[in-house]
């Protein structure tokens, strides 16, 4: 793996769906710890890894991760879903929102999650049983601040297909990450379904569509739900299963 790391755990876990789950932690030489979690499916019918991003608030197992990764697996494809810089297996004090306010104002936070997500990718990879060839992306809130510059790396180790993106504008998260959001989003040209809160009391509409506007993608929609940040109908769970699956077969 081109990430060194001096050794890989791995457990058997809950992911709270009661789907078969193994989650690792490994430490890359730098120190640095990378903890996630990995579905495989029963017989490896498919090239293709789904990979998931949580919000603030959760950690890999956050709903609707686990749902989706065992549709997923059930479909044929591999999973993959990693904790955030702060969150599950490798929390800073409280977790969730505050500790990632904090962790917000290192400039090199973004470019340390991409490296977590190249060493998750390949470690999917090399455990999966058979040759990956392409991925697609599902996050939301956080999972979108990380997952679009993620998405924006060529150096990543897998082409991109379609992703599930949203619950994130361009105004709330400072300028410096606005700016560079923006410009990542900007280099996503493949099928996009953005999914966007109408009262989301963490970003306005406005950021919202100034994000989904700067989306390279031909083929993208914004499904536009009331509601605050948390309350994603249900149903566009399900229409983000059945948009990326298709796009996967």
């Amino acid at each position: 793996m081109n990430n060194v790391v001096s050794s890989v755990q791995w457990s058997s876990a809950d992911d709270g769906a009661k789907h078969p789950t193994r989650q690792f932690i490994a430490e890359a030489d730098t120190g640095r710890k990378r903890t996630g979690a990995l579905w495989l499916p029963d017989s490896a019918a498919s090239s293709s890894l789904v990979a998931f991003g949580h919000g603030a608030s959760g950690n890999r197992y956050q709903a609707p991760i686990p749902y989706l990764a065992g549709k997923f697996v059930k479909a044929g494809h591999t999973v993959v879903s990693i904790d955030g810089p702060v969150h599950g297996l490798r929390q800073v004090g409280p977790g969730g929102r505050k500790a990632f306010g904090e962790e917000m104002r290192r400039e090199s936070m973004i470019d340390d999650m991409n490296e977590d997500w190249r060493f998750a990718i390949e470690l999917a990879q090399s455990e999966s049983g058979t040759e990956l060839s392409q991925m697609a992306y599902f996050g939301l809130s956080m999972g979108s601040i990380f997952g679009i510059p993620m998405l924006a790396d060529s150096t990543r180790g897998l082409p991109v297909v379609v992703a599930t993106l949203g619950l994130l504008g361009s105004q709330g998260v400072g300028n410096r990450l606005s700016t560079r959001i923006l410009e990542d989003a900007a280099k996503l040209s493949f099928p996009i379904l953005f999914l966007m809160q109408l009262e989301d009391e963490l970003f306005s509409r406005e950021g919202y569509l100034e994000l989904f506007d700067a989306l390279a993608s031909s083929d993208k929609r914004i499904h536009a739900n009331p509601g605050l940040h948390p309350e994603v109908p249900g149903e566009e769970m399900r229409f983000a299963f059945d948009f990326m699956l298709k796009h996967l077969e």
